[in-house]
């Protein structure tokens, strides 16, 4: 009986042994950059090679976004919680680029890498009073937070150093239930909300225009 016990235990070791090791290692494997850069080649056509956006093909700046919010919105246009409006042609466009990446691994390994390329906030496209869009960016600030560098917690994703037409472009999306409609969308229908405070395009112009001033220096061209 004795003999029987050390060679379950024994059996039980070894199995140990063997998974452990491999469950500890995929978190790992799954945020893993350079398995990213690779799935990247595909995103790069319309984002560029270093993130940098692309204009002419709705493509906003990705490049230092935070992990969490670029793998939070892969998993949305790969669920269709973002890209299910017709005429929204931009995200209908990301979301098979987002099918592409079968798995939960792929995803966080193409956000890891993103993340880690330095960010260049775009140059400006478009007008506005930045003076006035800080009075209409006060309610913003509690998720986006006073610099607009995003808060993790409340899920509010980095807005200072994002090219300005894009930024304008999502405004107008969630006030139109193009974005934040879906009924799984939860921080979408929040972030609808909020848009739908501001009164008018020029609002939004303001708005725009202040959070770009919220960009350091040494990111504005």
């Amino acid at each position: 009986m004795t003999s029987l016990r050390a060679r379950r235990f024994g059996l039980l070791a070894c199995v140990l042994v063997l998974v452990v090791p491999f469950a500890l290692a995929r978190p790992a494997a799954a945020q893993d950059p350079a398995r990213g850069a690779a799935h990247y080649q595909l995103c790069a056509a319309c984002h560029g090679d270093q993130g940098a956006g692309d204009a002419t093909r709705q493509a906003p700046a990705i490049a230092g976004l935070p992990a969490w919010y670029l793998d939070a919105q892969l998993h949305k246009f790969r669920a269709g919680q973002r890209g299910y409006a017709s005429g929204d042609d931009a995200a209908l466009q990301m979301r098979p680029m987002a099918g592409a990446l079968r798995t939960d691994a792929d995803i966080a390994s193409v956000a890891a890498y993103v993340s880690s390329l330095p960010a260049a906030a775009p140059a400006a496209t478009l007008a506005g009073d930045p003076t006035r869009g800080q009075a209409l960016y006060a309610p913003c600030s509690a998720c986006h937070g006073a610099d607009g560098r995003g808060n993790e917690a409340l899920k509010g994703p980095q807005l200072a150093g994002q090219a300005d037409w894009y930024l304008l472009a999502q405004l107008v999306k969630f006030r139109s239930g193009q974005r934040g409609a879906h009924k799984d969308d939860a921080t979408g229908a929040q972030m609808r909300a909020m848009a739908s405070v501001l009164p008018d395009e020029q609002a939004m112009l303001d708005v725009v225009a202040y959070v770009r001033s919220l960009a350091p220096a040494e990111e504005k061209r």
